[in-house]
């Protein structure tokens, strides 16, 4: 058997058997396995409550299905495909997902026109190729219903910001042209970006805190969501340890950890306007009549956080500035620190395939990408667009180290763990 046709049978093999694995995780979860038409969420598809099998099996899945459609299909086929996003902004700006909530069947594209106010025949063909793409069914010609991955993007679900943060394509498509433009290329300006270039603002003041908030509690819902409580020994920690969530929005994240851990507190940090959104929070009232959380305003460029807190924790912020900035950023928090405190540090690490094969660092099974390739394409799709909206990277574990850090663990999960005890 030749070379290729090893790689194409073993990258089949492995398809198979991590498809067995997750059908049988389902059936031990008394679950049916997955179907796109289903509109309901299942434990399974929650990343708290999924079993670390069953996520490196979809990892592999994903890698290896990418990996054998790359090989065998046509490199034009594969290198022309960024019409996605754009469509789906289409689609979620118009609300057309929430157009097609409680109908009883489906609905015909000329009615969801009328809705909208887009042109029947264009909308067609937006649609027309999101079906392809999986989003959505179409039951009949042009008449369509919602599906699994349609319902992510109605507009109660905060997964749709994500849509209009992390993946406009309008900056995108500029991205060539910042890195060309004789002032923007080698400027690491954080308003000199491919963002600024085509919005005419930065990123954050473009998009204004809450949108952006609401933002990330879709991309959480989407890689970590409800996964904090397990990411550290909390139980380790003394009754009424002080837990910091630096930057920590509107407190979403932080009382995940407060319902599974009653003998912590938790006071949340970020910038005042984000007070009335922690305040909304269903859960709050018990929780502040107890004392156990409360939301105190701060710019962590300018104010050190709460004293003498046992955790700071910091949930992917730091990648979103440059390496001068995080150390501010840490410097404050190190103010407040006492010897006893720890920061935790919770986002993705960058990983070279080079050094993957070399250090031997969860690789994924041959014949993928040591990085398990598009099973783990989230973090590099991010990655480049840090470099667009902000100038700013995911920064591997060395890049870490060389800012300064002395880390005292570091573990591997869907996002990394790094604990710091002190920054130099």
């Amino acid at each position: 058997m030749s070379i290729g046709s090893a790689q194409l049978t073993a990258l089949v093999e492995l398809i198979s058997s991590s498809v067995r694995e997750v059908i049988a995780a389902y059936s031990d979860a008394r679950q049916d396995s997955p179907l796109l038409n289903l509109l309901d969420e299942g434990p399974l598809e929650i990343p708290a409550t999924t079993p670390p099998n069953v996520t490196k099996a979809r990892q592999i899945i994903e890698a290896a299905c990418a990996q054998l459609c790359a090989t065998i299909a046509q490199s034009g086929d594969c290198i022309v495909n960024y019409t996605k996003s754009a469509c789906l902004q289409v689609t979620v700006d118009m609300k057309i997902f929430d157009l097609l909530l409680n109908k009883p069947k489906s609905l015909a594209v000329e009615e969801m026109a009328k809705l909208s106010g887009i042109n029947a025949g264009k909308l067609g063909q937006v649609l027309r190729f999101l079906v392809t793409k999986h989003v959505y069914r179409e039951v009949q010609p042009n008449v369509y219903t919602n599906n699994t991955l349609s319902m992510k993007l109605l507009s109660s679900d905060p997964v749709c910001f994500s849509i209009f943060v992390h993946y406009q394509p309008s900056y995108s498509t500029y991205m060539w042209e910042a890195l060309v433009d004789e002032k923007y290329s080698s400027s690491y300006d954080p308003s000199q970006t491919a963002f600024c270039k085509v919005n005419g603002a930065p990123f954050f003041e473009y998009y204004k805190k809450c949108r952006f908030s609401s933002a990330m509690i879709g991309w959480r819902d989407i890689t970590d969501r409800g996964l904090l409580p397990k990411m550290y020994d909390w139980q380790s920690l003394v009754h009424n340890a002080v837990v910091c969530d630096v930057s920590g929005s509107n407190g979403h994240v932080a009382l995940d950890l407060l319902k599974e851990y009653l003998k912590l507190k938790i006071v949340v940090q970020d910038l005042e306007d984000l007070q009335t959104r922690w305040s909304e929070l269903k859960e709050l009232p018990d929780m502040i009549q107890q004392a156990r959380t409360a939301f105190i305003p701060i710019d962590f460029f300018k104010d050190a956080p709460v004293k003498d807190c046992n955790i700071y924790y910091i949930h992917n912020i730091l990648h979103d500035w440059l390496d001068e900035s995080c150390v501010k950023i840490l410097q404050n928090v190190k103010l407040s620190m006492k010897p006893t405190s720890r920061i935790l540090i919770l986002c993705f690490v960058a990983n070279h395939q080079e050094a993957l094969a070399r250090d031997g660092d969860d690789l994924a099974p041959e014949p993928l990408l040591p990085n398990y390739g598009n099973g783990r394409i989230q973090q590099y799709n991010l990655d480049v667009n840090l470099m667009i909206c902000f100038k700013s990277k995911e920064r591997t574990l060395k890049e870490f180290i060389d800012i300064g850090w002395v880390l005292t663990r570091y573990s591997s999960c869907l996002s990394n763990v790094i604990e710091i005890c002190i920054l130099l």
